[in-house]
């Protein structure tokens, strides 16, 4: 799955990044517990969140998310949206809750992080 085609499913707004029909989403990681992202999120994962803080992109930087989706109609304040942009992070946001945006993805095949051994 790509990044674009989680945009489509999620009905999805691209905050920030492109050509994501490039980048592929091996995994999917539903959290809004920075710590559980760091112990639980594995390389190339999309991490779905309802926090848009800075603290939010440090995170993924550290552990090797290839993107965020913001949910429950969040949108990050500017200066999350600038360290993404700077790091290369692509950011959406869907107007869905969390539960629903991880159903879907994982309806179409994405596995979570609990899935895929270490």
């Amino acid at each position: 799955m790509t990044l674009d085609d989680v945009r489509r499913l999620l009905e999805a707004e691209l905050i920030v990044g492109s050509q994501l029909e490039k980048i592929d989403v091996d995994l999917g990681c539903g959290a809004d517990l920075m710590s559980d992202v760091l112990a639980f999120a594995k390389t190339g994962a999309l991490l779905l969140t309802g926090l848009t803080n800075l603290q939010v992109a440090r995170t993924c930087e550290m552990a090797d998310v290839v993107g965020i989706c913001f949910v429950r109609g969040k949108r990050p304040p500017q200066e999350t949206v600038n360290l993404a942009t700077a790091n290369g992070l692509p950011l959406l946001a869907t107007d869905l809750p969390m539960f629903e945006s991880c159903g879907r993805l994982y309806r179409q095949g994405l596995k979570g992080c609990s899935e895929v051994p270490d």
